[in-house]
Parts: structure tokens; C-alpha cells; sequence
């Protein structure tokens, strides 16, 4: 192996360790009650998965004929990496194929579950992983927080049905966001903090990070949501409007043709022009009541030309008031249609 190609094992061998996180049942299970009329007679997919600690393994399989599932497959990735994987004792990658209950007990036996051996090392990106992605119909899974553009790309192209795990903070990826702009993405119900188990041999942060009694390892994140395609009766509730427009209130700013607003709350209700709004706005966006119009990202890269003001000669990295930076903004519009319904 030369120089370069160790160098870029290394590299995804130390991003694997720090993605390596366990998504708690409990988690899982909040999320996913709202998603259950969609698994009926589907082949569910977890390929990002160790199916011995996975709890989405453990919620798909032992909720198989409640939930009315076709099969369920899971992937375990098996890295080169002897130590990257503490929990994982095989030599080979292996995926495992579920059909349901054979012998009535409603516990899913090992003698039920179909253990078969990838030649690779159950990497997403590889031929015969993509070869099971293809048979199956919704992808359910907590995909490597690094990976992730590449990831959702790739269910895109594919053409997938899938609930994954995320940052927040990808919205705002030039790859994501305009997945979310033409509404091919969306995000779940439960967005915020969220705590998940890492191995034995994780390596320690100073912050979000602590051993429990039992010295199991936890690391948590305040800014976590869920991905998804599938269709749910969040995605078309209204956002209540009652605030009254003022230019006190709602500044334009510098650079922008566009006000802001510092809290979805407090989006007003008599604005027909475009608004910079928090990326929390996507957890409550409705495409039926709001037009996004764009993102900062989209203004710093030329894409949004009528939204800056012709005499700004300042930076266009961000939406600028009185001269300081804001945070991170989704430019939006209301439907003039669906307020004169």
C-alpha cells in the first residue's frame, strides 16, 4: 500500500471510530411509532449496523408481524481495523435476512435469522451492499455522521424510501439543502439533544462525554434529527401565525432584500416578502404554507443574484445587520395560495 492510500485508510479508519455511536431503543422508538403504516409489506434495510448491539435490529426483528414486515436485512461493516469495532468478533463482514416468527414464540432465534458472509468489509458504497439496497424499500438506520452527504446521495440515486439519523447542522450542506428545497427531504418529528453509547476504545471528549455506573460510555449531541422521504402528518400542520409586522422588529438586513426574524414563533403573520429564518424553521415547515426560497450558502455561491442589494460591497458569507454577522438563516416566503384558500 503506498503512502497516499495509508494515509486515507488512516482517515477512515479515525472518522469511523469517532461515528461509531449506538442509538438508544428508546430513541428509536419515539421516532418510529409515527412512521408505521409505511412498514407494512416492506423490506426494511439497516446497513449501517452491528445486529448484536444494533437496537434498530432489535426493534425491526422483534416487532417484525406487528409491524407487518416483508423482511428485514442488516449489515454489519467490518473494518480492517481489528481494534475499530471492540464488539465485533468475526473475520468477515456479514448481513443477516429475517423473514419473522417460525416457531411462535415471538422471539427472533438465532436458527431464524439467515447469517450470510459479504466478501467486503460492508461498506455502504460497495457493489454488493448496493446490490441489497436494491431490493429493499425503506432504509432505516444511524449512518456515520461524516458520511452523511455521501450517504443520502446515495439513497437519492437509488431512489429509496428512508428514516436515518443526522446532525442539524447538514442542512445547511450544499449537498443536503437542495434536497430539501425541491422537497425530496425532509426532517422527522424529534429534533435535539440525543445521547448514544460509543465502544470500549472511544476516545474521550472533554464535552458531552461521560461512563455511567456500569463504565458504559456515552456521548450526546444537542443538535441531532431524523432524515426522512416518508411521508407524516407533521410535514403538513400549519405553523400558527399571530405577530404583526414592524421594521422595529424585524430589520432588513445590510445585504439582503429580506427581514429578519430571530424565532420561528415569530414570523409574521402580514409579510409577503422573503424572511431569513433559524434552520429550526425546517423542523416545523410546512411546503404548503412556505416557499423556501433559499440559504446563505446559496447567496455566498451566486445562485440567489435579486436577493442581495445592489450597493453592498461587503462580504455576502451571512445576512449582515448593523454591520455583524447573524447565525446561519433559511430564506423563506409565505404561499400567497394557501392563505387565500
Amino acid at each position: 500500500m503506498n503512502k497516499k492510500s495509508l494515509n486515507k485508510s488512516l482517515n477512515v479508519a479515525k472518522s469511523s471510530k469517532k461515528d461509531e455511536f449506538y442509538t438508544q431503543l428508546t430513541d428509536i422508538e419515539k421516532e418510529l411509532k409515527h412512521y408505521k403504516k409505511h412498514f407494512k409489506d416492506k423490506v426494511i434495510l439497516c446497513n449501517c449496523d452491528d445486529p448484536r448491539i444494533s437496537n434498530f435490529f432489535h426493534y425491526f426483528s422483534y416487532n417484525f408481524e406487528k409491524l407487518g414486515l416483508k423482511k428485514l436485512i442488516t449489515i454489519c461493516y467490518k473494518n480492517q481495523d481489528m481494534d475499530l469495532f471492540s464488539q465485533n468478533k468475526s473475520e468477515k463482514s456479514i448481513y443477516l435476512e429475517y423473514d419473522g416468527d417460525k416457531n411462535e414464540n415471538k422471539v427472533p432465534n438465532p436458527n431464524e435469522i439467515g447469517i450470510k458472509y459479504l466478501k467486503g468489509d460492508g461498506d455502504f458504497r460497495s457493489k454488493e451492499c448496493i446490490e441489497l439496497l436494491k431490493k429493499s424499500d425503506i432504509v432505516v438506520t444511524n449512518p456515520p455522521f461524516s458520511l452523511l452527504r455521501q450517504y443520502v446521495l446515495q439513497l437519492i440515486e437509488y431512489d429509496k424510501k428512508f428514516l436515518i439519523i443526522g446532525n442539524q447542522n447538514s442542512v445547511t450542506y450544499k449537498e443536503i439543502f437542495p434536497l430539501i428545497k425541491k422537497n425530496k427531504i425532509w426532517l422527522g418529528y424529534y429534533s435535539g439533544d440525543m445521547s448514544f453509547q460509543t465502544p470500549k476504545n472511544y476516545e474521550p471528549r472533554e464535552t458531552r462525554y461521560w461512563e455511567d455506573e456500569n463504565g458504559q460510555k456515552w456521548r450526546s449531541f444537542g443538535n441531532i434529527c431524523w432524515y426522512t422521504n416518508l411521508d407524516i402528518e407533521k410535514r403538513h400542520q400549519e405553523i400558527i401565525l399571530y405577530k404583526k409586522y414592524n421594521s422595529e422588529d424585524y430589520p432588513t438586513y445590510d445585504n439582503y432584500h429580506a427581514i429578519n426574524v430571530s424565532k420561528v414563533m415569530n414570523i409574521p403573520v402580514d409579510y409577503d416578502g422573503v424572511m431569513g429564518v433559524p434552520i429550526t424553521f425546517l423542523n416545523k415547515y410546512n411546503p404548503n404554507q412556505f416557499e423556501i426560497v433559499g440559504s446563505d450558502y446559496e447567496v455566498r455561491e451566486g445562485l440567489l443574484p435579486k436577493i442581495i442589494k445592489s450597493e453592498w460591497r461587503g462580504k455576502i458569507d451571512r445576512g449582515y445587520l448593523n454591520g455583524k454577522r447573524k447565525y446561519a438563516r433559511i430564506l423563506i416566503k409565505k404561499k400567497r395560495n394557501y392563505y387565500e384558500n
